[in-house]
Formats: C-alpha cells, structure tokens, sequence
C-alpha cells in the first residue's frame, strides 16, 4: 500500500481544480494507493464521497500568505500524522522542511514571463508586480526544495529548467471524454443567448479575466475578423464578465470592457459568465472557432476540450500551444490583431476548417487522465523505492528527524 498525501490547497478555480477533479477519481480506483486530500472547506462535498481517500480541510488558510504560512509550519504535522509516504505538492510551492520525499507540481508560468511582467509595468499594476515577485523567488526555491519536479508540458518543463538548473519531468496532463461529455445542459439564459446568434458566425473563449491571456490582441482583432468576413455577423463568446470584481483574483476586467465600448464592438462580445465544467462541451459545440491570444500557458485544457469538442482552434504561437496542438490548429503572433484576424478568417473561409476539425479528434488521443496518473505515480514508486533504500543503509531514521536526514544524504 502507497500512502500519498496530496496538498490541493491552493486549488480554487480553472487548472487547479480541473487538475484535482480528474486525478483524485483515478487515485481513489487504485486499491493499492491510500490518498490524503488536503483542500478548501468548500470543496469537502466535491471529494469526501471517493473511497481510499481521506479529505482534510484546515479552516482560515484561503489566502495566500497564511495558506504558505500554514504549509510551512503546520502542514508536516499533518503529514506525519497521515503515514504518508509520499508529499505531491499540487499549488507550485514545495514544503521547505517535508517530512517524507516531495513531488512538486508547478504550472505557473507567470513567474517566467517576461511578458507577464512587461505588461504589469505597462498596466501600472506594481503591487501585483512585487507579488510575482516574491512568488517567484519563493517557486524558484520551491524547485530546490522538492525531491523532483512535474510540469504540465515538454515546453514548459525546458522553461523551468532554463530557469533554476534544475531537471524537471514532463508529464501530459489529462482528458477524460466520459466526464467532459456528460454533464448537464446549458442554462436557460446561456442558451437563449446561442440561440439568439444561430445565424451567426461564433468564436469561443473559455477563461475567466486575466492578463495573461490577452484578451485585449483578441479584442482588437475582432472589428477586423468582421471586415475579413462581412457575409455574417461575427459574435465572441466569452465565459467571464468584463468588469471589476467579476473574475477570480485581483485583474480588473473593466478597461478591457472600456476596450469594448471604444471599439463599437458591443454587440459582438457576448459576455457570459462563468459556465459549470460539466455543461462546457454544450457550449464548444455550438460554436464554429475557438481562438485564443494568450502570451504565457503551461497547457491550457480549453484547447484539448476544442480539439474534443471538433472545433478548428486558431492560437498565439506560444511553444506550449504547438505542442498540445501540433497541426490540428493555426498559430499567430500572440500580439498582433491584424494575424490574428487574418488567421480566423482563412480557417473559416476554407477547408482547411474540416481538415483542423479532424486532426483535433485524433490529437486528443495524447492526452489521458489514466496515464498522467500511471506516470506520476511511477515516480511515486522511484522516491519511495529510493528512501527504503537509504533507510536500509543508515538505519530507520525516525519521521521527526528526516528533513535533515534528506539534506546530509
């Protein structure tokens, strides 16, 4: 039996709680694998019902400060009391002092990206500038004090190799047809807003507000997209609200609503919210493009659910969007509108919209939740086959004393 303690507590919306919502199913399936969850009180009803897994939910850390606070300082007590043999620390930074050998997930490519920090400078958003920063710093050192280190992607990996000197693994992250596929249906309101646009010719964006995604290139492009295409009318649909407060974390959606109403483009962007996972593959379906304009990804699950879901993808040309898409879609230069409108326009407007449609169902096939699993858990083994060794040489080495038994061996 392999007891994993699986610290999900910086999971709270988009890739970390997809990343949770697939792998914690496939853990719980393993009668040989014993698995600690440690997650927000308010994701307790999400997981308490998977057998072979214990959910635990410390009250008060939902910030970020406390929650590394508490990680630093509490979390190995609750480790300890877990038998566990194996840490995966799923929030992009590692416990300095882990009582037991520690994988570290990191999919945050924000604190690479010079783009990421030009455009803080650019936005005049320097208290945001100095947290990446220091959450930087601290994912940097987060590599030195893990065991080892998974990214999402190949792309990604090299990123944070270049970064710290340090090797890191490559380990796709999933998709699971069965869950996608099987959700709900849309709600009334979202509905009657696609079937209000059938005439229509309809472009996806699924992201709440951010920066890093860019939406303001795809903004621009839009007005240019309907003068390429002038024989429908152009709609983008977005899942998030282009206003303050609306979207998780600190970003202000409002200038690029500003952005909106200074293009005339109103009634074009369709603004609608944030859309439940189970009910997303209705939406994908029911447009004709997904696009995206984002400078800074680790793997971006909306273009393997595009890719699914048979619609021709147009992406910025970003390292991590050529490898999860390979040709099943069509790059451009994640600032340029005028590419951007260019590269929708000739993917609509030819076959080459047909042939996308079905390099995308045969790319999903790389993708898979079950292997990701097998893969992780195979370096699961490897750290757990390399104590039992090291104890076998020096001795049990009792849990209270190990951090320093790692650091002198």
């Amino acid at each position: 039996m392999i007891r994993i303690f699986l610290n999900g507590l910086a999971a709270s919306a988009g890739a970390g709680l997809t990343y949770l919502y697939n792998v914690v199913p496939h853990l719980s399936a393993l009668p040989d694998v014993r698995t600690t969850l440690a997650v927000q009180p308010n994701l307790r009803q999400n997981f308490a019902h998977f057998s072979n897994v214990d959910v635990l939910c410390p009250l008060g850390v939902s910030d970020a400060g406390r929650r590394f606070i508490f990680e630093q300082w509490k979390l190995p007590d609750l480790i300890r009391k877990s038998d566990a043999d194996v840490l995966i620390s799923a929030g992009n930074f590692a416990l300095r002092n882990s009582p037991v050998p520690q994988i570290l997930l990191s999919g945050n490519s924000l604190y690479t990206s010079a783009d990421f920090y030009r455009d803080l400078r650019a936005r005049g958003e320097y208290v945001m500038l100095l947290d990446n920063l220091v959450k930087g710093a601290l994912a940097k050192k987060s590599l030195q004090w893990a065991d080892q280190t998974v990214a999402p992607s190949q792309a990604f990996a090299d990123e944070l190799r270049r970064w710290t000197g340090k090797e890191v693994d490559a380990i796709y992250h999933g998709f699971d047809h069965k869950a996608f596929f099987g959700g709900a249906p849309l709600s009334a309101p979202v509905q009657e807003k696609l079937d209000e646009t059938k005439d229509c010719l309809r472009l996806l964006f699924v992201s709440h507000y951010n920066y890093y995604r860019n939406f303001e290139t795809l903004l621009r492009a839009l007005p240019l997209i309907q003068k390429l295409m002038p024989e429908k009318k152009v709609k983008l649909f977005l899942t998030c609200k282009l206003e303050p407060g609306a979207n998780p974390g600190s970003y202000d959606g409002s200038p690029a609503g500003e952005m909106v109403r200074d293009l005339g483009i109103r009634e074009s962007v369709v603004e609608l919210g944030a859309i439940p996972y189970g009910s997303l593959h209705h939406l994908y379906r029911a447009c004709d493009l997904y696009v995206t304009a984002a400078y800074a990804e680790t793997f971006a699950h909306p273009l393997v659910e595009a890719l699914a879901s048979g619609l021709p993808v147009v992406a910025s040309d970003l390292p991590v969007h050529r490898e999860v898409c390979g040709d099943a879609a069509r790059y451009f230069p994640r600032f340029s509108a005028e590419a951007l409108s260019e590269t929708v326009a000739a993917v609509l407007g030819s076959e080459m919209r047909s042939k996308l449609t079905s390099a995308g169902k045969d790319r999903v096939n790389h993708f898979s939740w079950f292997k990701h699993v097998g893969s992780l858990l195979q370096i699961v083994r490897e750290l757990c086959e390399d104590a039992q060794a090291r104890y076998a040489r020096y001795g049990r080495i009792p849990s209270e004393n190990r951090v320093n038994y790692y650091a002198r061996s």
